[in-house]
């Protein structure tokens, strides 16, 4: 087994696709309409709209309604994208603090209100 993608359903797909490409900086593929697809090493974040899965599995997903995932990445420089997302306005959760593991983190959530974690691990 392959872990493929984790999807986020959203009603205003264009806003979530714009906030990832610009928290990334990698563009988001768009196989079909009303879905997009940004890869990661390692991993694929889909997002889709909640329209398509109405069309396709009714009452499976709701738009903007997790308060249990955090999706996380791994960043060079939390600091850099802290002082980047915070200038855009983001909703910062928590700045970018040094964790007692040795992660340097920061919280923040996604126009949908999804936590994000973003992390650069101890240098060696």
């Amino acid at each position: 087994m392959r872990f493929a993608s984790v999807r986020v359903v959203t009603q205003h797909i264009e806003g979530l696709v714009e906030f990832y490409q610009k928290l990334s900086g990698f563009e988001a593929a768009r196989p079909a309409d009303g879905f997009a697809e940004i890869q990661f090493e390692g991993a694929v974040l889909a997002i889709s709209s909640e329209h398509l899965v109405k069309l396709f599995n009714a009452g499976a997903a709701t738009a903007a309604a997790n308060r249990s995932a955090i999706l996380e990445f791994e960043v060079e420089d939390v600091d850099a994208v802290f002082e980047r997302m915070n200038a855009l306005g983001t909703d910062i959760v928590m700045p970018a603090t040094l964790m007692p593991w040795g992660n340097r983190s920061l919280l923040l959530r996604d126009p949908d209100g999804n936590l994000v974690n973003l992390f650069s691990r101890p240098r060696r």
